[in-house]
Formats: C-alpha cells, structure tokens, sequence
C-alpha cells in the first residue's frame, strides 16, 4: 500500500510537473518584452550553418539600390552619429556595409554570385527577439489615402495637426514633453486632452472626412490626402506626444466586437461606418497623438527618408542600428494578380523607420506601401519570424572610408 501511495504521489506531481511545462510552452509569447539592462539586440553568428538562405533574396532586388543610398543619406548627416555605437555596431561600419553592398549591386552581381560574395564578406547578426531564441513577431504598416482638404469644410472636419511648438524634444527627438508658460517642463496632454481642448486650434495641416480615418494616419505615421480637386499632398510624420501607444485593435477584441480570427482594418473600418458613436470610445483608448508635416513625393520614415516598399522597416530605434542592411525571414501577403495570398518570404531590407507600437526586439514592421491593396496586405501581416542584420567583416571597411 505504501508503494501504490507513494507511486500515486509521484504519479500527480508528475502530472502537476508536465502540466506546468506544458502550459509556460503554450503561454503567448511576450513579443514586448524588453532588453535586461546591459543587453544588446543583436547576436553575432559564429556558427556558418546559423545564416539563412538568401538565394531567393539575392535574385529580388527590385528598389534596393535606391533602399541603400536612402540609407546612406541619412549617414552622411552629422547628426547621425549620436546615435552610434549601436551596440557593438558603429557609424564608420554601418557606412562601409552599405557602401559595400551598393558596390555589389553596382557590379550587377546577381542570384549565387551576389550569394557567395555577401557570405564571403560580411558578417551576420540575428535578433534575440521576444525570448531569446530569436523570434522576432512581424506586422505590416502602410501609406492610406483620403480623401480631404488643406482647408476646412462641412465635409472634410477632422484636423490632422503639425508639431506644435511647445512640444519640447531633445537632440535625438526623444519626446521630452510641453514647455509651459512659466518654462517648466510636463507631460504633453493625451489624444483625449488635446481633442477636448481644441488647445492646437490654428495648427491644422489637412481636414479628413472621417474621425476613424485621422486616427488610422496616426498609427501609420503619414497619409496622402487626395484633395477636391484631385491633387495628392503626402504628409509624413514629425512627431508625437510622448505617450506610448495602446491598440484599439486589442480593446476592441477584448470588448468582443470582433473574434479573433475576424479581425482586420477592414472589419474595424466598416464597424466604425456602422457605429460612428463608438469611434471617439475606442480611438482614445490610444492617448498617442502624432504630428505631420507636409512632403513631396513617397513618404518618408522617421530618418526623414523616403520609405519603400518591402525594403524599409520599422524597428525600436533605440535597440537597432539606424539605417542598417536587414535581412527577414517570415510571412508575408503579396499581390497575385488581383488577389493578396501570404507566402513564405526572405529578403533584404533597410532598418529607416519607427512604430508607435513597435517597442523592443521582438517586433518588426514592414512597410507594405500606398493605397488600399497595401493597407489590405499590412492589415494580414501578424507573423512570427526571424530578423537578422548584415555587417562588412571588420578587416574589409578601409576602402570604404575614404
């Protein structure tokens, strides 16, 4: 009896023991999970069967000459440099990299042999992502298009706003808050405040149709307003308030407007259609409020550089190197025909944005480009994958410095 009793104890603190485990391994993964202190967000490969498979990438490279000297403009502004080393990364290599990939691109190398010369010549580094191991959670952003005005109307009412100028920033644009009357410095006012005030009246910069639609500029970082009279006006980010972002995606499944499989801008679009009354309920939920200013041309990303599609990413800028050769491997939806399926992807892209929700290593988002088919493919991208990033071996950078 002692035996049974004792087996049948061992029996469920096994049970309690697999249970556990089993448990930690189906939880969901934290994909905003922070850096320890004194850690980096990148990891040196050293072991040659660790890099991936970049033959399919070496053979699309479609706008990346134009991604690299994107890159290489904003490196070539002083004000670049504070903002290396990046770990162990520093300006002069992250320059040389990028003139050494241009370089190959401008000798036409192309499919294996742009293969064999990359391995030969630089050296990988691979994200530690959410949980060490290397997963890295890939989302998509886009460039929308509304319909709108630069000047106000029945119709189009909505303010989008240029950086105000009490909004106070330090000399790497950290968001340092609002500078009051008496030259003291407080947190700037919430989404909610600053739409319950009007305190930024005077500072529009363009009028949309629809409140859902101005907060949808927000999260993406720019827009182009098509304007009455067909004219196109591109407006890119400047700034925001200093608050992080919160999801009116994650409130609004929480509150069980959606079920999780069910949810997509589209879904949340028409919902707010339906709904107008709930639209200034859930958009507050955010209290990040973003600023713009006018452009001309593509928009342009965080570096003030023009984005491109599938070749510019948005990472946390203060883990990762600005500007820097990335290289995916994930997920991705792409046009076929007149449809979007999700395909395995890999390929190379330039680090030259920033996320409101993109906070520590675990996140990563893709451009995916202008108008409704690329809000439609940014709106499906929520794919694990791994991220990695391409650095000139050490001994080569001389050439590239002088």
């Amino acid at each position: 009896m002692k035996h049974k009793y004792f087996l049948t104890i061992m029996l469920a603190l096994l049970t309690v023991i697999v249970g556990c485990k089993i448990a930690q391994e189906i939880e969901a993964p934290q994909y905003d999970k922070p850096l320890p202190p004194g850690a980096h967000a990148l990891r040196r490969l050293t072991d040659p069967s660790m890099i991936p498979d970049l033959t399919i990438a070496c053979y699309a490279l479609k706008d990346m000459r134009d991604a690299v000297d994107n890159s290489l403009s904003y490196l070539s502004k002083p004000s670049s440099k504070q903002f290396f080393p990046c770990g162990e990364i520093t300006h002069d290599r992250a320059v040389a990299s990028l003139k050494a990939l241009g370089m190959l691109l401008d000798k036409g190398l192309y499919g294996k042999e742009l293969d064999t010369a990359i391995r030969s010549r630089f050296d990988f580094y691979q994200s530690v992502g959410c949980d060490d191991r290397g997963t890295v959670l890939f989302t998509g952003y886009y460039t929308p298009i509304f319909d709108g005005s630069l000047k106000s109307s029945e119709k189009f009412k909505y303010p989008l706003y240029k950086q105000p100028a009490d909004l106070v920033k330090n000399d790497k644009g950290d968001i340092l808050g609002q500078k009051l009357a008496n030259g003291s410095l407080a947190p700037y006012p919430t989404r909610t405040e600053i739409d319950s005030s009007g305190m930024l009246k005077g500072t529009e910069i363009a009028w949309l149709g629809n409140p859902f639609e101005v907060h949808i500029a927000h999260v993406q970082g720019s827009a182009i307003v098509r304007q009455p009279d067909g004219k196109l006006v591109t407006l890119g980010y400047a700034a925001n308030n200093g608050h992080e972002y919160k999801s009116v995606a994650q409130k609004m499944l929480q509150d069980g407007i959606f079920p999780a499989e069910g949810m997509s801008l589209k879904a949340m679009i028409d919902y707010f259609q339906a709904h107008p009354q709930d639209v200034s309920k859930y958009i507050n939920v955010n209290p990040r409020y973003v600023f713009f200013r006018l452009g001309e041309g593509n928009p342009r990303g965080s570096l003030n550089e023009q984005v491109i599609p599938f070749r510019t990413i948005a990472t946390d800028k203060s883990i990762y190197p600005r500007a820097c050769i990335a290289f995916l491997k994930t997920t991705l939806p792409r046009p076929v025909g007149n449809e979007v399926r999700k395909k395995s992807y890999t390929g190379f892209a330039l680090d030259q944005d920033t996320g409101g929700a993109i906070r520590a290593p675990g996140k990563c988002d893709v451009y995916m480009g202008i108008g409704d088919q690329a809000g439609q493919m940014a709106g499906q991208v929520y794919e694990e994958g791994q991220l990695y990033y391409l650095f000139l071996k050490p001994g080569l950078m001389e050439p590239y410095l002088k």
